[in-house]
């Protein structure tokens, strides 16, 4: 009796060893979240960022629901040389192309979109303030869509060949590199925003095969007004369950520089401790990050690469001396890209 306790005890203790063994062995290594990027300054000044505000003995821990990260979205993650911004592509097509508008398509939306078409294909240079026209022009060229309306023509835009390359749609132009910034940042308890100087609605059509909530996004706005509302004041008007949500001509807001603070103090509540963008229109969200009363960074990406993408080599160089100034880390999507756009991908001339 006493041999075979022995022996019961002997063979509970193999298998107890065994089994650690065993688990040890098939231990999962820690994920490598950059498999897309080559190791470069800003890349280990992200992740040794994060290591430090999420340690809970640092002096610089933020608590989960302060670490807030806000990034623009055209040329920070989303590419903006084909040849133009998408949102620009699109008016340009609405007042055009569509043969569903282009007929009745007012004179100042038509011209604002004749502008971009001038730029794209001849160079021309866009006026002064632009942005505001287009805005502008924006507002009026959808007006009456409803939500789901404006929701679909988006999509169905983004699904074609995006111009200046083969491989990939419009809608497909993510800088694959960026995901895996998302992916590590909500690893580690970050709560990430799209803040862009385009349309809301654009960018949430856009982002939403990434997962990201459209109660993360802030944009470019219009006044919005249910279906039967006619101009009678929302504050007098009770919606009715049948009606739907329809865009107006009118603008609210062009979400670009100091305006994209207003937004987040207004949206968010809370000022972001990292921020990403690409662009001057990015930097007064830099400097409000950057006032952060914990530690923060803000990244400004460099379009340098003219081999991968429609870049202007030279310009980007000396913006990203001028961002470093500024006390910006920044992002070479040349040297720190592996990829920028994923294979399969080829840069190919502009066709019009």
């Amino acid at each position: 009796m006493k041999q075979f306790v022995r022996f019961l005890a002997f063979a509970v203790a193999t298998v107890v060893i065994m089994s650690s063994c065993s688990k040890e062995h098939v231990a999962p290594a820690a994920k490598d979240y950059f498999t897309l990027w080559n190791q470069c300054e800003a890349l280990m000044s992200l992740q040794e960022y994060v290591a430090d505000v999420t340690n809970p003995a640092s002096a610089n821990y933020i608590r989960p629901e302060d670490r807030i990260a806000t990034f623009d979205m055209d040329g920070t993650f989303i590419g903006e040389l084909y040849p133009t911004y998408f949102e620009y592509n699109l008016l340009e097509y609405r007042a055009l192309d569509d043969p569903q508008y282009r007929n009745i398509a007012p004179d100042d939306v038509r011209e604002a979109a004749q502008e971009i078409r001038d730029f794209v294909r001849n160079g021309t240079p866009l006026p002064a303030h632009f942005d505001m026209k287009h805005a502008q022009a924006a507002a009026k060229a959808y007006a009456g869509m409803t939500l789901a309306e404006f929701d679909a023509y988006v999509k169905a835009y983004a699904a074609r060949p995006a111009n200046g390359f083969t491989g990939m749609t419009y809608g497909q132009s993510f800088y694959k590199p960026m995901l895996q910034v998302f992916d590590y940042l909500e690893a580690n308890g970050f709560t990430y925003y799209v803040v862009s100087g385009s349309d809301r609605f654009i960018c949430r059509a856009l982002v939403e095969d990434l997962g990201i909530e459209p109660n993360r996004v802030i944009g470019m706005d219009v006044r919005l007004q249910s279906s039967s509302q006619g101009t009678e004041a929302g504050v007098n008007y009770t919606m009715g369950a049948e009606e739907d949500i329809v865009r107006t001509d009118e603008l609210i807001i062009k979400n670009l520089k100091t305006n994209k603070v207003l937004q987040i103090s207004q949206e968010i509540g809370k000022v972001p401790v990292l921020s990403f963008g690409n662009s001057g229109g990015d930097a007064a969200m830099h400097n409000y990050c950057l006032s952060s009363p914990h530690r923060s960074m803000a990244f400004m990406l460099i379009a340098d690469d003219d081999q991968r993408d429609h870049a202007d080599r030279q310009k980007a160089l000396q913006l990203g001396e001028q961002w470093r100034q500024a006390g910006y880390q920044v992002v070479s999507m040349r040297d720190d890209f592996k990829t920028i756009y994923g294979e399969g991908v080829q840069k190919v001339d502009f066709t019009f």
